[in-house]
């Protein structure tokens, strides 16, 4: 067994590290810019919703409790569409400083529950490759396979998902290859 103590290292490293290759496939390669579209007319969406006084957070639409949802008018308002979520974040510019330091401790946490999983599955000394193996499994658990549940309940595009997944691939590689690299000997 390995002390998380004797892992803050590879955690703190792997964080930095999956938040630079983040940096880079958002600023650099792009790819992810096809995953977000313009509403149609938003001028006059959001000149219609701003009266409505919405608050931040997760809206459903057409909303209903489960008991209406098989009702006729209800599957009327379905039929008709559209139906989707809406986000709503505060009012003003986007606050990405609070956001890049959240994912950069998401980031930590990942490495933290990694290097748990690991340090309790994986002796001092161990090779490279076993470190590597169970390391990537239980990163691409957290920045891999998340996004699918986003497809799953919340209708993101599977493009969009699919890509996600390949960076959270990425990620769990990097993190894996960090912990082998810096496991104690």
């Amino acid at each position: 067994m390995v002390p998380l103590t004797a892992l803050l290292l590879p955690i703190l490293l792997s964080a930095v590290i999956v938040f630079v290759a983040s940096s880079v496939i958002h600023m650099v390669l792009k790819y992810h810019q096809s995953d977000y579209r313009q509403l149609p007319e938003e001028d006059k969406v959001l000149a219609t919703l701003r009266p409505a006084g919405l608050t931040p957070g997760l809206y459903h639409f057409p909303y209903c409790s489960h008991k209406d949802m098989n009702s006729p008018a209800m599957q009327e308002k379905f039929k008709q569409g559209p139906v989707g979520f809406l986000t709503v974040f505060p009012s003003g510019p986007v606050a990405m400083p609070k956001f890049l330091g959240m994912w950069f401790a998401y980031c930590l946490l990942v490495g933290f529950f990694v290097a748990y999983l690991t340090g309790r599955t994986v002796m001092p000394g161990a090779a490279y490759l076993a470190v590597f193996r169970v390391a990537g499994t239980a990163a691409f658990l957290a920045f891999g396979l998340g996004p699918l549940v986003n497809g799953i309940w919340k209708g993101q595009p599977w493009s969009m998902v699919s890509k996600e997944a390949l960076d959270g691939l990425v990620y769990s590689l990097l993190t894996a290859g960090t912990f082998g690299w810096l496991w104690p000997r």
